[in-house]
């Protein structure tokens, strides 16, 4: 393998929307993500909206009944 190249991996903590943190490797030293294997619905059971953009809002007022 080529020397110098390949970046350099450190110990990262990722932090969920939940609240959920662990820890893992990776270039960057912080990750924040919105849904983890805690709060993903596969995993719960629960339906949970995810909705970062406004877009369920914006869908329901495109087509409520008027």
């Amino acid at each position: 393998m080529k020397e110098g190249i390949h970046p350099s991996y450190v110990e990262a903590k990722v932090t969920c929307a939940c609240g959920e943190t662990f820890t893992t490797q990776s270039t960057k030293q912080n990750i924040k993500v919105d849904i983890c294997s805690k709060c993903h619905p596969f995993f719960t059971g629960k339906q949970k909206i995810v909705d970062a953009e406004g877009r369920v809002e914006k869908f329901k007022r495109k087509y409520a009944k008027k």
